[in-house]
């Protein structure tokens, strides 16, 4: 069985890979971090308003703790707010990684390329239609960022709890939204080996958890810093096509 600990940083080395993979290209690096600065304009704008206004969502949501005692009522409300953040950055960074994606599509199947090449044993071009793929990528990405929309509710129910708000939930939220993350980055690598559903992406990345684990989440932490999504994503976009090398058994076939 493999070292948990040796599985977590062997993830967070793919992600380092994948720095030093794009920064080996300037050019491709520079061309790949434009569609996640539009993005972050974007996704920016959003959490500052959310943050500006926290407080007044967080006493819109309770108006049932407005006769409580001040300590309680703010107590209530600091968790909810936190458990609201947690779930609103969780979506933010799924919905991020699927638009950024799908707007520098051909600019992040270069780099899968690139990342397939210098590896070795590069599977042949996907035979999908350009319309089809982005259509394809477009609707996988609703999916998840639809799951991600659900765990948020459930995080915003967790808030209620004592202590599970300020604790458990941004755990929670931070392991789930590096999960879904990670199904976003693979998915170029798996499609170039007609596993195109993600099923597939999920079915094995859960045969080495922690590795993808110790990729994904970091790239959740850093590509949740607006601006900084701009630098780490071009790596993060190799660093996927590493990882999927990794989890994808030696021999599996070309499609």
């Amino acid at each position: 069985m493999s070292n948990p600990v040796t599985e977590a940083f062997g993830g967070t080395a793919v992600l380092l890979r994948g720095f030093a993979t794009v920064l080996r290209r300037p050019k491709l690096f520079l061309l790949g971090a434009l569609p996640p600065l539009v993005t972050s304009v974007l996704f920016l704008a959003a959490l500052i308003a959310l943050l500006v206004n926290i407080d007044d969502i967080a006493a819109w949501m309770t108006p049932f703790a407005d006769g409580w005692a001040p300590e309680w009522s703010t107590a209530l409300r600091v968790a909810l707010g936190l458990a609201v953040v947690a779930g609103s950055v969780l979506v933010m960074v799924v919905g991020f990684t699927g638009i950024t994606l799908a707007l520098g599509a051909p600019l992040y199947d270069k780099i899968a390329e690139e990342v397939e090449h210098e590896l070795g044993d590069a599977p042949p071009e996907a035979d999908e239609p350009f319309a089809a793929s982005i259509a394809r990528g477009i609707r996988q990405s609703l999916t998840l960022v639809l799951i991600s929309v659900a765990v948020t509710v459930l995080l915003f129910l967790a808030g209620f709890l004592p202590l599970v708000g300020q604790t458990l939930v941004p755990v929670v939220a931070v392991l789930v939204g590096g999960w879904l993350l990670g199904t976003e980055l693979v998915g170029a690598a798996f499609d170039r080996r007609g596993m195109r559903r993600l099923c597939d992406r999920r079915r094995h990345m859960a045969t080495r958890r922690v590795r993808t684990l110790g990729f994904a989440v970091p790239c959740y932490l850093l590509l949740a810093i607006p601006f900084v999504a701009v630098a780490v994503f071009p790596a993060a976009a190799a660093g996927g096509t590493i990882l999927a090398r990794q989890l994808l058994p030696p021999a599996q076939p070309a499609h």
